[in-house]
């Protein structure tokens, strides 16, 4: 059983707050089981976005923990704006998480879905 989207939500606003950054809900969607996007923004204007991970890289009697993949990196914000309108049109209940941190090691898990 993966955990509610608001307490993910609400667990990772805190722990970026804690190593010193600075997070924000920049849209609410549905409570216990909206996708949840996670929008990195840089000093230089750039952005990173980091959604939901394919459900193939999940074994299936595994622990289901969030996973993101990195979807867009260092873009300009207006990409990464567009990207998830396109999401929001698909999926209304989506929840985006806006942060400003340097580094995201350690505070959600990400994949490789390159291979």
């Amino acid at each position: 059983m993966r955990i509610r989207s608001d307490i993910f939500v609400s667990a990772l606003t805190r722990r970026v707050f804690s190593a010193g950054g600075f997070a924000a809900i920049e849209h609410k969607g549905a409570e216990e089981a909206g996708a949840v996007f996670i929008r990195q923004r840089f000093r230089d204007g750039t952005e990173t976005l980091f959604a939901p991970a394919p459900q193939q890289v999940f074994e299936e009697d595994e622990v289901i923990e969030r996973r993101f993949e990195k979807r867009l990196d260092r873009v300009e914000p207006r990409a990464v704006d567009e990207l998830i309108t396109r999401e929001r049109n698909f999926d209304r209940d989506l929840w985006v998480l806006e942060l400003e941190v340097e580094a995201i090691d350690g505070l959600f898990a990400i994949v490789d879905t390159t291979v």
